[in-house]
């Protein structure tokens, strides 16, 4: 007797799509100054798989993050500080 697959219930479905949809999130960080800070932490963070999209604001201190689903602070903040800055938490 060969096991069957379980049809996928709405709820996880639902739960699959959340994850995927793409997500906008706000971080503050401390320490950049000049356009190669923005390069900087730019390059870290767009080299995550998670992430699709970043925006550097240097003047306000803040990093605009796309990602497709909920984002992983702890990988954000550690790309972050590989750049040489540190990432204080969501603005």
């Amino acid at each position: 007797m060969t096991a069957q697959p379980t049809p996928a219930t709405p709820a996880s479905s639902a739960t699959d799509a959340a994850e995927a949809r793409p997500r906008v999130t706000v971080y503050a960080v401390s320490g950049m100054s000049c356009g190669h800070c923005e390069a900087a932490v730019a390059e870290e963070l767009g080299a995550l798989e998670s992430v699709a999209g970043v925006e550097v604001d240097v003047a306000a201190g803040r990093v605009t993050v796309t990602t497709a689903g909920e984002p992983d602070d702890a990988l954000l903040a550690r790309a972050v500080d590989e750049a040489g800055y540190t990432l204080t938490g969501r603005a």
